[in-house]
């Protein structure tokens, strides 16, 4: 891989994590704080805990994908040598 490849996949990489941790962070402040009855609707079913894990996965990939799309826009010079 080179050097300007390996930059950029730590670039996005980077970028993903962030977007991740929001993620699980608001996903973790709605069930905590039970927004809109959330939390008990999805520990009284009994598809509880596909539900949390859709819920997680469907924000990870939202947050991540958006947090990836801001680094690659704000891009503003060519860093390559």
């Amino acid at each position: 891989m080179k050097p300007f490849e390996k930059a950029a996949v730590l670039f996005l990489l980077k970028h993903l994590l962030s977007g991740v941790a929001g993620a699980v962070v608001l996903g973790t402040g709605l069930l905590l704080f039970d927004v809109a009855n959330l939390a008990t609707l999805m520990w009284t079913s009994e598809h509880g805990i596909v539900a949390a894990v859709m819920l997680y996965v469907g924000l990870m990939v939202t947050f991540g994908s958006v947090a990836m799309g801001i680094g690659v826009m704000t891009l503003n010079e060519d860093t390559r040598p």
